[in-house]
């Protein structure tokens, strides 16, 4: 019953996200690099409330995630080391002469931590949109990401017995690893059977690219949660966690999108 239940929670919150995904991958432009940054956000919003204790600076990190976007979305990839670059004197200098008495040295870390991991990804995400037939790739990408996720929890929840890595995430196994990393790799290659501008090949590559960065990603993600003290990150997905439990596999997966097709297909 449990099991049924959990299924059902899934797609009654899946739904509405998959909904919203392809609205924004089928869009592109300004229309993706927006709702990709306003889930950034939130995301980034979610990380600095676990994180509260240590008063990190979070108008610095809003403002270096809202600028890694329009750089990307722009098509300056030099520009996204810039903005990393000026992150450091403005949150320096914020943390110090702020009114609030930001939280030195730990605060600092958590606004960086949320600007490279959040930041970074959601302006790869936005860059590989904007490659040519970067749509196909972001759709084979996300759905990679999230049949493996599936396939993974499936498997893990029939046969896992062996535990993948219990200090971090006590539930995952490595028979649910191998059943996430293969329905990732068979996702990827026959959403893309029906794209003729990507070969088997390249598409498999797409494929184990994305099945290794997602579990990746989640063990991630598990860890900061875990040193933070906390379940979840949030509660926009209700019993599902917050957006970034929802994201954090795709942080690493679009990234790696980017560069595998830059290689192989662009």
């Amino acid at each position: 019953m449990r099991n049924t239940s959990d299924l059902g929670n899934r797609i009654v919150y899946g739904f509405p996200a998959a909904v919203l995904a392809i609205f924004m991958v089928v869009s592109g432009d300004w229309w993706f690099a927006a709702g990709a940054i306003g889930l950034g956000l939130i995301c980034m919003h979610e990380l600095f409330a676990m994180f509260d204790d240590v008063r990190p600076a979070r108008i610095v990190g809003f403002l270096g995630l809202i600028a890694l976007g329009v750089a990307a979305i722009e098509g300056e990839p030099f520009h996204l080391v810039l903005v990393g670059v000026c992150v450091i004197p403005v949150l320096f200098g914020v943390t110090i002469l702020g009114p609030s008495a930001q939280g030195g040295t730990f605060g600092m870390a958590i606004v960086l931590l949320g600007v490279f991991w959040i930041g970074m990804g959601i302006a790869h995400a936005i860059m590989l949109r904007e490659l040519p037939h970067g749509g196909g790739i972001v759709a084979a990408v996300l759905i990679g990401t999230f049949v493996g996720d599936t396939g993974a929890y499936f498997v893990g929840r029939a046969i896992g017995r062996t535990k993948l890595a219990p200090q971090i995430s006590p539930n995952k196994t490595i028979e649910g690893l191998a059943g996430g990393l293969l329905t990732a790799i068979i996702a990827v290659w026959v959403v893309n059977l029906y794209q003729d501008w990507i070969d088997a090949p390249d598409a498999l590559i797409l494929g184990v690219a994305v099945a290794l960065m997602a579990p990746l990603g989640d063990l991630f993600e598990s860890f900061i949660k875990r040193d933070a003290g906390t379940k979840d990150t949030g509660k926009l997905f209700g019993a599902h966690g917050g957006a970034l439990d929802r994201l954090d596999a795709v942080l690493f997966t679009l990234v790696a999108g980017y560069y595998v097709w830059n290689a192989i297909g662009v």
